[in-house]
């Protein structure tokens, strides 16, 4: 792949393993500003993994990340200074239990980058009623659903300013209601601009929101095509197999919730 002007994320021939059990191999992909890549594989294929090399939680064996050029894979690295331009959203949430919304939001804001109390909470505040989550913000995390506890990690990484955000199935815990919640924010965000990695099974999120599909297994990019390519004519007859098996299963949520 060749780098253009456009590329916020380069990464070039990467490889990972687990106790030389290989579980990304070889993976080459560019990330523009402002697109919305969404990774799409089954169970185990190594999509998780990439989002977590791509963040620095897991050591790579080959081959090199760049983030607006830098590399973050030679040398030492401050993983948390880059963290704040890399933010991630787990499926579990990983809010502090004994915390308000609004205290895990405001967390890293204040201890991390050290930025005025004041500025920081009306930034906050204005998240949260974007997502409509306004009326919560002094609620503990027992007192919230699994969708607005989502919404909460979106808007806590949102908080760094990051450049580019990480959402590794962020609704797979969550009910078919609390499900549209989440995917309604992540809708608004590509709207916006943001640059996004989104490892998903939600098909018709990802048909709606990507402007690129990677399909991944075995630890392999084995098709990167737009969404309505893959979707409608995948080249490969794993990537078929995968789409059939969703169809099949009904992996496939009212279209109504993405128009």
């Amino acid at each position: 792949m060749t780098l253009s002007e456009e590329t916020l994320l380069h990464i070039s021939h990467l490889t990972k393993d687990y106790d030389g059990v290989p579980a990304l191999k070889d993976v080459n992909l560019n990330i523009r500003k402002g697109e919305v890549v969404v990774v799409l594989g089954p169970s185990g294929c190594g999509k998780s993994t990439l989002l977590r090399c791509l963040n620095g939680l897991e050591h790579i064996q080959g081959g090199e990340i760049r983030l607006d050029g830098r590399s973050l894979t030679a040398g030492k690295t401050d993983w948390r200074l880059v963290r704040q331009k890399i933010g991630m959203v787990f499926q579990s949430y990983e809010l502090f239990p004994h915390m308000t919304a609004l205290d895990n939001i405001l967390l890293g804001p204040l201890r991390v980058q050290k930025r005025p109390r004041a500025e920081a909470n009306a930034a906050a505040e204005t998240l949260l009623k974007r997502v409509g989550l306004y009326e919560k913000r002094n609620s503990f995390p027992r007192q919230l659903s699994g969708g607005q506890k989502q919404r909460i990690a979106i808007i806590r990484a949102l908080m760094m300013n990051p450049e580019i955000m990480l959402f590794d199935e962020v609704t797979a815990a969550l009910d078919p209601e609390m499900v549209r919640e989440v995917l309604d924010v992540m809708l608004s965000l590509a709207g916006s601009g943001m640059t996004m990695v989104i490892v998903t099974h939600e098909m018709q999120f990802a048909r709606a929101a990507a402007d690129r599909v990677i399909f991944i297994d075995e630890g392999e990019i084995v098709e990167e095509a737009l969404p309505e390519e893959f979707f409608t004519k995948p080249h490969t007859e794993r990537a078929q197999k995968f789409l059939n098996i969703f169809q099949f299963e009904g992996h496939k949520p009212p279209p109504a919730y993405y128009l």
